[in-house]
């Protein structure tokens, strides 16, 4: 199949070892590639029930979703990640519906780590979000509108993500209480300065319907006021990174794939990539071999993670 021979072309190029260790220097048909992918896939089922039960049980998981094609035609994968855990779904859709079906947001309880797309807050779990987005909006915000107050809170995240490393650093849990209420007192002061300078909505014209559009400043400020708990989750959990880079990272390859076929040939090939993907990725999370692990499907024994990671 394409898709499996494109795949390990590029982790073989991609890897710290030498081709010969992660490839194969045949040319199977891309019948027996078929063949051999659908078997693959059909023996990571139950594999990829254990990871989806383990990433509902994890204190700290990351959230992501990038557009892709079956086809010809712009579908959705979704992913849900740890250090030590990977599964990919394909939908239709972005939002809520295609979380529903992916299975782990549902009956997830710990802290979703995400970048804040709306459809995430609708689920009743704790929520921190990707500050690597925050910093480049409030950039934006001072330097076309000229609005100081960007510059002051896009410091204060940055003096606040400091401070956590260097607690981490020193093997503390935690940062303590009077430091983290100054920090939380400082950015609620930013957020006052930022509604003073931002202009109100225009009244709206008489028989005009409809939500009047805000201002990229004015979006900014409701979401860091809306969301104060969830942006600063990283410096009341050292569990919870700064940003949601890990989740990036694993959708990184599936972009590669992308990119050199262009597009899935059918639903069927694209679920099929997603189950050995993620069966791939969370193996090497994981540290064990590749290769092996592959061999232990096709002999039955797939690798199941024992953690979460």
């Amino acid at each position: 199949m394409k898709e499996l021979e494109e795949r390990l072309a590029t982790d073989s190029h991609n890897s710290s070892k030498p081709p010969s260790s992660d490839g194969f220097g045949g040319a199977p048909s891309e019948g027996t590639l078929n063949a051999a992918v659908e078997r693959c896939a059909a023996g990571l089922a139950t594999t990829e029930e254990a990871i989806e039960e383990r990433l509902r049980a994890t204190p700290v998981a990351h959230f992501d979703e990038t557009g892709f094609h079956i086809e010809g035609k712009r579908y959705w994968l979704h992913s849900a990640s740890t250090e030590g855990l990977t599964c990919y779904g394909w939908h239709t859709k972005r939002g809520k519906e295609a979380t529903d079906t992916l299975g782990i947001l549902p009956r997830f309880e710990g802290r979703a780590v995400h970048d804040g797309w709306g459809s995430y807050f609708q689920y009743g779990c704790d929520h921190a979000l990707c500050n690597a987005h925050h910093p480049r909006e409030l950039t934006f915000v001072q330097e076309q509108d000229g609005q100081s107050w960007a510059g002051d809170m896009k410091e204060l995240l940055l003096e606040v993500e400091a401070r956590v490393e260097q607690a981490k650093a020193a093997g503390a849990e935690d940062l303590n209480e009077a430091t983290r209420r100054e920090f939380e007192v400082r950015y609620q002061r930013i957020l006052a300065q930022g509604m003073a300078a931002t202009p109100p909505l225009e009244p709206r014209p008489p028989g005009k319907r409809g939500r009047r559009k805000q201002s990229k400043a004015k979006n900014l400020l409701d979401r860091l006021a809306a969301h104060q708990q969830s942006v600063l989750a990283f410096m009341e959990d050292f569990r919870v990174p700064f940003d949601n880079n890990l989740a990036e990272r694993d959708l990184r390859m599936v972009k590669v794939q992308q990119k050199i076929s262009g597009c899935f040939r059918s639903g069927d090939g694209a679920t099929a990539f997603c189950r050995i993907r993620g069966y791939i990725s969370t193996v090497r999370k994981q540290r064990h071999d590749v290769l092996a692990a592959i061999e232990h499907v096709f002999a039955g024994s797939p690798f199941v993670p024992s953690r979460a990671g």
